[in-house]
């Protein structure tokens, strides 16, 4: 709940100041909050070359920092242009509200790298369908591990006559500006959630098969463009919201701070190679990884006794957060 709140607080705040900016085109009527129309995913076809790219109108290239416009004059069409990034780069790519047509409905799609046949492959890194203004496209961070040239294309189904606006943003990483400058005052991380490796995922699958016991594992990136870096604090307060665990562990658990080697002996024998496959998994091999616990015991009954725990664990340079919750009940 206290989530959604945010989310709709922050999307009521996002149509006033794009308003007072002049996002809303002269004599177009300006959309009602809550006005979306039914957003359709509007995939190029896979092309029997293999590279997405042939199933593209190519525009051209747009550098981090940059955007690009164009539009639409037939339905479906797919637009694709080039992005270069170093290895480790974080990005922002956004079709924005202001330069593109009201009511226009787009997908957005990240392919790559190239590889030596200069082709892009046809299985996205990313998908995006309406996260952004209305049914835009938005995706609010991709981590690139891989350097080199990507292919963004943006499409949509029953476009034609309207224009859009595609903007590139740096997030953090190795495509920061050199020297970073420092983060705002209040700054608070945006975490989004990507799926844990499969290897992590089977070890915490193999010890929920053991009667009496429960964990569920997220991970979650989040951009850095800043000096220095954040603090367990802003990533626990991000991590509790993502998680909706605000309210069962801020207001009735214990919180303490652990070192990894805490965090790894206080971890259920059934899960102990979370621990060691999480370091090899996302950190760096050289970073300070710090833990923060939430604990509470409560009692469901005469023979009910819980007792959960969830760990926040922030990898401050390889710009991501787990968490890592373990319940332990009686049978």
């Amino acid at each position: 709940m206290r989530q959604t709140w945010k989310n709709a607080l922050l999307w009521m705040l996002s149509l006033g100041l794009l308003g007072a900016c002049g996002g809303v085109a002269e004599n177009e009527p300006a959309e009602k909050v809550g006005e979306r129309s039914q957003a359709v995913l509007a995939p190029p076809p896979t092309p029997a070359s293999g590279n997405i790219l042939d199933s593209t109108t190519y525009v051209g290239p747009v550098a981090v920092g940059g955007a690009a416009q164009a539009s639409f004059t037939s339905n479906p069409q797919y637009y694709s242009f080039t992005v270069q990034v170093p290895a480790n780069s974080q990005l922002k790519l956004d079709v924005t509200h202001l330069g593109s047509s009201m009511y226009l409905d787009t997908s957005l799609f990240l392919y790559g790298p190239k590889d030596a046949n200069g082709s892009y492959g046809t299985t996205p890194v990313k998908v995006d369908d309406d996260a952004g203004y209305g049914t835009l496209s938005r995706i609010t961070l991709v981590t690139l591990a891989q350097s080199g040239e990507y292919l963004a294309v943006v499409s949509s189904a029953n476009g034609a006559g309207k224009q859009f606006r595609l903007q590139v943003d740096c997030m953090g990483f190795a495509c920061v500006p050199q020297p970073p400058p420092p983060a705002p005052g209040g700054y608070q991380i945006v975490l989004v959630e990507e799926p844990i490796s499969a290897q992590l995922q089977a070890q915490v699958n193999t010890g929920n098969q053991r009667d009496g016991v429960h964990a569920i594992l997220h991970r979650y990136d989040f951009g850095w463009p800043y000096a220095g870096e954040t603090t367990l604090e802003q990533a626990s307060h991000e991590a509790l919201e993502m998680v909706g665990e605000w309210w069962r562990y801020e207001y009735y658990g214990t919180l303490t701070a652990l070192t990894y080697a805490d965090f790894s002996s206080a971890v259920y024998s059934v899960y102990h190679p979370l621990p060691a496959t999480l370091l090899s998994t996302y950190g760096n091999g050289t970073e300070n990884v710090q833990v923060r616990r939430y604990y509470r015991t409560y009692q469901t009954g005469p023979n009910g006794d819980h007792w959960d725990s969830l760990f926040i664990i922030l990898f401050p340079q390889s710009h991501k957060v787990i968490v890592f919750e373990q319940q332990a009940y009686e049978i």
